[in-house]
């Protein structure tokens, strides 16, 4: 501080000399911390102010203006103030004097171009320069390649690229011709540079184009001026030596930013399905006059996004979190009024039954248990009740015919009940038309005209049937199949012709709690938008899980720098890019399937989805996946078909409309294969496939209104590469383990059939029936009563509740698995499973939004509506499965019986392991750091026991990733809203990874 101070007031050049001399050595050892003392104390300012005195001085003294700048760049770098210092001293025109008048004098020239950097690193201080002609000084100091002077032009070009962080300056440069000369400057170098002793050079080349691309003009000019082709070029010179990989990242990045901004090569973005709404309510059309104008226009804060890094995205949800937390006290303790009349409330006692002192009804087991063989006669059926939703809309695409009184329902008007009490018993089944059954197997094989299109008079009939007889080996045995296993004979058993009965003969009945008998039959009843005809044969046939475990996959270095600059390749190369169509959801006659040499897709089969492919190369293909219906948005999840491949050749698929940030395939994770021909040797799994993976940032954009209004919403692209097993197969590829609306309904036959009747109290009802007009199902599961005296009875209605719900996002098809592992679990005779059995009644909704997963939407359902976030004020009519749940919690807390425990399953794409998110005032207002006044805000912490409980005792669950905040945007939610509505202090979303876990007992390495 003395030394500043003397350094100010003193004006001996002894003294002067000294000091700087001290503050030398004192700013060269250590850390920073000495630096930001000094500038604490004023030291920039009398910095400044010794360069001005110094600089006033004619001949101006050396001796002294050479450590006076080294200094002054010394501390000017960690001096975030430093650019406005400069200007308050004024002494901007006095860097720039003292540059212009060392041109010639190298040395003295350096030393002034280290400040000119430090103070255009402020963008005010160097637009001021800009104005005052710097970057006319700099071009003249920047020569083409030479060893003299190299510490001079390297210093030049780092101020450069300072003064192109500004706009006007990057603006100033184009309009000059300044961006093609570093074009050629960075050629130069380049091609001259051979022994690589200057990288820094060409990467300090390589940063002023960076910065002068950050805008439109820029990037149109570097376009123009064959920038592509020069750094593409580069790059590729520099790929053999690690050493390079500075510059290849850094020109990477400008030929990502630099590549022409395109639409999908889709005719709309909107999904190729589409439903009509109930009571006149349309979806927002697309306004396709925004998309134009974004793409010409003027982006100046693309370069800036594309600036930030794909790890820098994966934190962008948690980042808006904190900004997101509700910190109104009265808001998170308050009680909304109910949500509708509260006699409608009524409705839902008929699916309590177990509540009902009538226990006539109830099934003690004391009848002879039939055996598994004989029920598998007919498809098992279950005792329903339906709460009829508010419409019943039939789309003309859609193939279905009424199935039954109880699910036909009342008028669409009526919220009462028309079904007596007792009509719960009646069977819930589907409507076999037998006149199906009377053609002939192998006449249906053959017949080529049985695929075309249906007649319009029998649109309403929902048949599977085979593809024509060119079609792949398998499906002539398999869609034959799938065609007679739904439709039951004359005497109602399952038939199915001798080829079929073959292929059956190979399933080993091996796979647990699965029948592709069940499978089929359950297929059978299921009510799609598109209509389907086929099962995928993964789905019928089953799988098990490999007797292995897989690592997660070491990713390659460089592999995304390589996959860029393959998409850079198909720009500035066309001729090589096919360019066909060989798969096109929306124009099936468009597309060229069955060319030589080229994959065959298909994806209209319940949960698929592929809208379209294009074949660009040989072995390469990109992948368009479809909105969710009556949407725009939403693309992630993917489940096709691909067969006509040869083996052991890499093929690249690139899907390139994705839209999170980030993803897990960016840490690990796979996509899942299934093979046809290894399932029929023998080995029906499902296995992690893929090398070369990697998530990131397209050149494609999303209209504007497409992406709800926000200017610039970008695309991404999962690439992946896969060698087949065997040539001419029949693979299938998705996004995770399918779980479908079949499976599920299936699955629940077949756990009603195997559980213990004498031990296990099971009842299945129909919730209500979904847009789409598919039965929602219901489970109460819970122990049957030690007998049928008073007390035992009581103490089986006193249960308390556990609700459970799963799968009200489409995509998340790992919520569905978790919930198939916890029914298995309950029904089972695990000691721990009867203790949870006599304790508590669990209601469990398995799947919410069944329309959803059926036409393989990845978040919403017909309505194109996020189901879970309507919890607030769900519509009976466009949301009913939110509806009715929600109105069976608002019974159970009417009559006193709300949730002990409320727990949404769900999946999560970005984060590994198993948590919760729950509901806490306190943690909320802490977090958002308002004061908390104990006295008034009191809290009942049991949300936490459960939590704890799962740490100790779930090897995938981690404690630390739970959070219990309560956020604005999440104020719609199941977990919010059970908790603020119905009080229920334990409720949850619990978020299960897609791939592996990062600690415990699964922790995979890579």
């Amino acid at each position: 501080k003395c030394g500043v101070f003397l350094f100010q007031s003193s004006c001996d050049k002894d003294v002067i000399l000294n000091i700087l001399s001290v503050l030398t050595d004192l700013l060269s050892l250590g850390t920073g911390r000495r630096i930001h003392y000094v500038i604490s104390k004023g030291g920039s300012e009398a910095l400044l102010q010794a360069l001005a005195t110094a600089a006033r001085t004619e001949p101006p003294d050396h001796g002294t203006l050479l450590p006076l700048l080294r200094l002054l760049a010394r501390v000017g770098q960690r001096d975030r103030k430093f650019g406005l210092k400069v200007q308050k001293a004024e002494a901007t025109d006095i860097i720039l004097s003292l540059t212009r008048r060392n041109l010639g004098h190298h040395l003295h020239l350096t030393h002034c171009l280290w400040v000119l950097r430090v103070c255009a690193s402020n963008v005010t201080t160097g637009t001021m320069l800009g104005i005052n002609g710097a970057m006319e000084l700099l071009f003249k100091v920047i020569t083409p390649y030479s060893k003299r002077h190299v510490r001079t032009v390297r210093a030049a070009i780092g101020a450069l690229a300072a003064l192109l962080k500004s706009k006007s300056n990057s603006r100033r440069a184009v309009n000059r011709g300044y961006l093609g000369e570093l074009l050629r400057l960075y050629q130069d170098w380049h091609r001259s540079d051979v022994s690589n002793n200057y990288i820094y050079i060409r990467r300090g080349l390589l940063l002023c184009l960076k910065y002068i691309t950050n805008f439109q003009l820029g990037r149109e000019t570097f376009l123009a001026s064959q920038g592509m082709e020069i750094l593409f070029t580069s790059v590729q010179d520099c790929l053999s030596c690690k050493n390079l990989d500075p510059l290849i990242t850094t020109a990477t990045h400008i030929l990502r930013k630099c590549y022409p901004k395109e639409h999908l090569p889709v005719v709309t973005v909107r999904s190729s399905y589409s439903f009509p709404l109930p009571g006149n309510v349309k979806a927002e059309p697309l306004c396709e006059g925004f998309e134009d104008k974004w793409l010409k226009g003027d982006s100046e804060s693309e370069g800036e996004e594309e600036a930030e890094t794909d790890q820098e995205n994966e934190d962008v949800e948690s980042k808006e979190e904190d900004y997101d937390l509700e910190t109104d006290v009265n808001k998170l303790r308050s009680r909304p009024v109910l949500d509708r009349p509260e006699e409608d409330l009524g409705q839902y006692e008929a699916l309590c039954a177990e509540l009902s002192q009538n226990f006539r009804e109830l099934e003690f087991g004391f009848e002879e248990k039939k055996s598994l063989e004989d029920k598998t006669e007919n498809l098992p059926s279950a005792p329903s009740h339906f709460i009829p939703s508010a419409t019943s809309v039939k789309h003309p695409n859609c193939r279905w015919r009424n199935q039954s009184v109880t699910e036909t329902g009342p008028d669409p008007g009526e919220r009462d009940f028309k079904v007596p009490l007792r009509s719960w018993r009646k069977k819930e089944e589907c409507i076999w038309d037998k006149n199906d059954e009377k053609r002939d197997i192998a006449e249906e094989t053959q017949d080529n005209d049985f695929c075309e299109e249906e007649d319009p008079a029998r649109s309403h009939v929902f048949a599977l049937c085979p593809l024509p007889k060119d079609a792949a080996w398998y499906k002539k045995m398999f869609y034959p199949h799938c065609e007679f296993s739904i439709n039951p004979g004359p005497g109602g058993r399952l038939e199915s012709s001798d080829m079929v009965r073959k292929l059956l003969e190979k399933h080993r009945g091996d796979i647990p709690f699965h029948s592709p008998h069940f499978y089929a039959a359950r297929a059978r009843c299921v009510k799609s938008i598109p209509g389907y005809r086929e099962l995928a044969f993964p789905d019928f046939w089953g799988h098990q899980p490999p007797p292995y475990s897989k690592p997660v996959l070491e990713r390659k270095h460089g592999v995304q720098r390589d996959k860029v600059l393959d998409d850079v390749r198909r720009l500035i190369q066309p001729g090589d890019v096919i360019g066909r169509t060989v798969f096109d959801l929306d124009d099936p006659s468009g597309s060229s399937p069955g060319a030589p040499g080229c994959l065959m897709f298909f994806s209209k089969f319940e949960s698929g989805n592929l809208r379209k492919a294009i074949q660009v190369r040989e072995f390469e293909y990109d992948l368009i996946m479809n909105a969710d219906v009556n949407s725009s948005q939403h693309h992630q999840w993917f489940y096709f078909e691909v067969r006509d491949m040869k083996s052991a050749v890499p093929y690249r698929f690139n899907i390139i409309n994705c839209e999170k940030f980030n993803s897990q395939f960016n840490y690990g994770m796979q996509v899942v294969m299934y093979s046809v021909r290894e399932a029929l040797q023998g080995r029906p799994r499902w296995i992690r496939a893929g090398q070369e993976i990697c998530y990131y940032k397209n050149h494609y954009r999303c209209r504007a209104a497409a992406g709800g209004g926000v200017r610039g919403r970008f695309y991404f692209t999962l690439t992946f590469s896969i060698k087949f097993p065997h040539k001419d197969d029949v693979c299938y590829l998705a996004y995770h383990y399918p779980y479908t609306y079949s499976t599920m309904m299936s699955h629940l036959d077949i756990l009603e059939q195997n559980r213990n009747p004498k031990k296990v109290y099971w009842r299945k009802q129909t919730l209500c029936q979904t847009l789409g007009g598919n039965p929602c199902p219901l489970l109460t599961i819970t122990a049957m009563p030690e007998s049928e005296n008073r007390d035992d009875l009581e103490q089986f209605c006193s249960r308390p509740y556990v609700f459970l719900t799963a799968r009200v996002h489409p995509g998340e098809s790992n919520a569905s698995w978790v919930m198939k592992g916890t029914l298995e679990f309950l029904v089972s005779s695990d000691p721990i499973a009867e203790l949870l059995r006599k304790c508590f009644i669990f209601k469990v909704v398995p799947m919410l939004n069944p329309d959803g997963v059926i036409n393989g939407n990845h978040r919403c359902s017909l309505s194109g509506d996020d189901l879970n976030r309507q919890w607030l004020t769900p519509s009976s009519q466009l949301h009913p499965t939110i509806y009715h749940t929600k109105g069976l919690l608002y019974y159970l807390h009417s009559i006193g019986r709300a949730p002990l425990v409320f727990c949404d399953y769900h999946g999560h794409s970005q984060k590994k392991n198993v948590f919760l998110y729950g509901c806490s005032i306190k943690e909320t207002l802490w977090q958002a750091g308002c004061m908390v006044d104990t006295a008034v805000v009191t809290e009942d912490v049991g949300y936490r026991t459960l939590p704890k409980i799962l740490d100790k005792v779930a090897p995938a669950f981690v404690m630390n990733s739970c959070s219990f905040l309560v956020e604005k945007s999440r104020a719609s939610t199941a977990r919010v809203v059970v908790w603020k509505e119905m009080g229920v202090l334990r409720s949850y979303t619990m978020e299960s990874t897609y791939c592996s876990c990062s600690h415990g007992l699964y922790r995979v390495s890579k």
